[in-house]
């Protein structure tokens, strides 16, 4: 039975809507709300989780941090999902290039996400699942950036539970196996929305390129990526 409000999730009686992104900082799904929405209204600060619901373009969407990790953005997702009705779930984040033609500040779409984490043991699948995005948010996404100039590279991810990786040769390893980047998130998404029957899609600005060493600041990362947020918030509409 779906709840009101949750442990990690008060709305105190705003709607979110059917369509939220999902930033990892807290601060950054504020900035979206404030830059891109009207009609704002917060509807979430437990934890310091802030989220938002207003209307882009005349189209109700929300918009709420989800933490770092499979952990914290699946919780907030199975939440989202069955205690409040949202239907698409995109995340909006910054990712680490593994390969050294991707530049920074390129958009990165997570056709699928692998992952060295152990979430996915939970549903007792009799093999290897795939996690993967919905089709039909990413060509939408891929259509609109193709028509707009914007660099995309589309494929397989790593979703990894690991920052600091005392494994030098691990994400070479992955990069041989064509693994575009990695993030921390978008593996457990992809899983919670798939075994829900909704859609979910990660978006993603390349934040460094482990392979040549260039960096954005924190500052960027915050609210530098705006290409990436304008290529997402339009999925509320479709």
């Amino acid at each position: 039975m779906a709840r009101e409000s949750t442990p990690h999730i008060n709305p105190n009686g705003v709607d979110i809507a059917e369509t939220i992104l999902l930033p990892g900082d807290p601060l950054r799904a504020k900035f979206i709300a404030e830059t891109y929405l009207d009609d704002v209204v917060q509807f979430n600060a437990v934890r310091n989780m802030l989220g938002f619901t207003g209307t882009y373009q005349g189209t109700p969407v929300s918009v709420m941090g989800s933490g770092m990790g499979i952990p914290s953005i699946s919780l907030y997702a199975w939440e989202l999902i069955h205690d409040f009705g949202v239907k698409k779930l995109v995340r909006v984040g910054s990712c680490g290039a593994f390969q050294a033609d991707i530049d920074l500040y390129d958009v990165v779409i997570g056709q699928s996400a692998s992952t060295d984490s152990n979430f996915l043991s939970q549903y007792g699948i009799p093999g290897t699942y795939a996690p993967t995005a919905s089709y039909r948010l990413l060509e939408d996404v891929r259509d609109r950036a193709r028509a707009q100039g914007v660099k995309t590279h589309v494929g397989n991810i790593l979703s990894s539970d690991i920052f600091y990786n005392d494994n030098p040769e691990a994400n070479e390893r992955w990069a041989r196996m064509g693994v575009l980047a990695v993030e921390m998130e978008s593996a457990g998404l992809y899983a919670t929305a798939a075994r829900a029957g909704v859609e979910a899609l990660g978006i993603f600005t390349v934040s460094d390129n482990i392979v040549t060493g260039g960096q954005t600041t924190a500052e960027e990362r915050q609210t530098a990526f705006t290409t990436m947020m304008e290529l997402a918030l339009p999925l509320a509409a479709i």
